[in-house]
């Protein structure tokens, strides 16, 4: 029986992914481990290996498409011994036994079985009709977008897999100025209750756009990364009680003791430092070492219990095209500033290609945003589940300051926790800050 070949879920929390590129074509032959196509998710993208040993049938979903569901089928597989074209016939047909191609993330539970497709067809997407009548495919997303722009898609010429139409060639539209709107149809049939939600959508998006004079502004979509932001974080400020503690600290111990452990770095035959410690990485550690010293505020919020953490997981933000993503430094507290330092340094590069693995930005018990290093002087972040706190760190400026009562001057950063309340309230939030500025301000603390 043919093998259907499924949209893996990459995470817990992924609905759907791009099927960026097949690195196979019909009719070779694959064996279990093959790396077979690359996913794209709202934050990386991910290289799909195969479970199964066999030859590829039929590729159901071409590359390039958008928005393809978990679950749905995208290829099928004849196993050993098959004939290739009666299972190329079938696809979409009951198969013995469906498989995603993909092993389940690292971050979910180890028993959790591998999705399956249902026995039921899948539907491929209903093509639109082109004013010539011929039919014109089009990915999910691009209907959706040359709709909400009032684009006939059936006017546009695709340059995905045999001429699809995909997200790029709307938006060339979009940016060109449009094309002539659809016509309605001569007898349109009743809408479902269901569409009312985009119909709403669509006319909030007019009401904005009237504000501005035509050819003044240029419609840029979406992205995944920049839908699934927008989601949580409105979210977040919906759901979670905000509490915010701001603290001043002096800055010039840690930046001495920064450069003598620079200067100590051991060097390769090259002369390349084994690390280089920036203010950034001593914070990192600094917030773990606060929350081990402080339990009660390494917790996360779940309406039948709290979780309390033993570990000092921080997320760090690190701003990459089209958005911002949060790799975490597990076990924080019991690493090394060195060894803080080239992890960090490893995922910002890796961020920054989109090649982080779900298991290195999700979760974790905290957070820090520094934009200090952008010239911010101080800012509140937004807290970000599972998380109770956030960390937002301003930038480091000398400023005059009193000592036994006289004027000296000081290098000092402003930092401001925001917390989730029901989890932290403002004691806590105060009692934890004031750990925190304590290892700032005396820094060999972080060093034994």
């Amino acid at each position: 029986m043919p093998i259907n070949i499924t949209m893996p879920a990459l995470s817990p929390t992924m609905e759907e992914g791009n099927l960026a590129k097949w690195l196979v074509k019909e009719g070779d032959k694959i064996k279990s481990g093959d790396v077979i196509a690359e996913i794209e998710t709202d934050k990386a993208t991910m290289e799909v290996e195969a479970v199964d040993e066999g030859t590829v049938a039929k590729i159901v979903v071409p590359a390039g498409t958008e928005g393809v569901k978990v679950n749905a089928l995208i290829a099928v597989l004849a196993a050993d011994g098959e004939d290739v074209a009666a299972a190329a016939s079938g696809a979409g047909a009951p198969a013995a036994a469906p498989k995603a191609e993909a092993a389940p993330a690292a971050s979910a539970p180890a028993a959790a079985p591998v999705p399956t497709v249902s026995a039921a067809p899948v539907a491929a997407p209903a093509p639109a009709a082109a004013a010539d009548g011929q039919r014109t495919f089009a990915s999910p997303l691009a209907r959706r977008l040359a709709k909400e722009a009032g684009i006939d898609v059936g006017a546009l010429a695709g340059s995905g897999p045999h001429g699809r139409v995909i997200k790029k060639d709307v938006e060339a539209v979009v940016a060109g100025g449009g094309v002539a709107k659809a016509a309605p149809a001569a007898a349109p049939a009743a809408q479902p209750a269901a569409a009312a939600p985009a119909a709403a959508k669509g006319q909030s998006d007019d009401a904005v756009l009237k504000l501005f004079e035509p050819g003044s502004y240029e419609l840029v979509p979406h992205d995944g990364m920049r839908k699934t932001i927008a989601k949580r974080l409105q979210e977040s400020k919906q759901t979670i009680p905000h509490f915010y503690v701001s603290v001043d600290c002096e800055l010039d111990a840690l930046l001495a003791l920064r450069t003598q452990l620079n200067d100590a770095a051991p060097k390769s035959k090259d002369g390349a430092p084994a690390y280089k410690l920036s203010v950034n990485d001593m914070v990192i550690k600094a917030l773990a070492l606060a929350l081990r010293d402080v339990p009660d505020a390494n917790v996360s919020w779940t309406d039948s219990a709290m979780v309390k953490h033993k570990h000092a997981d921080v997320g760090v933000a690190v701003s990459i095209p089209g958005g911002l993503i949060t790799p975490i430094i597990r076990s924080a507290e019991v690493k090394t500033l060195s060894a803080i330092s080239n992890e960090m340094k490893d995922y910002g590069k890796r961020a920054k290609e989109r090649k982080l693995k779900p298991e290195e930005y999700q979760g974790g018990t905290t957070a820090v945003s520094n934009m200090g290093m952008m010239g911010v002087k101080n800012f509140a972040a937004v807290v970000n589940p599972p998380h109770a706190t956030i960390l937002a760190v301003g930038a480091g400026e000398q400023r005059v300051i009193v000592k036994k009562g006289e004027m000296a001057i000081a290098t000092v950063m402003t930092v401001t926790l925001s917390t989730d309340h029901r989890a932290v309230d403002g004691a806590l939030g105060a009692e934890l800050l004031g750990a925190f500025k304590t290892y700032i301000e005396n820094p060999m603390g972080m060093l034994v």
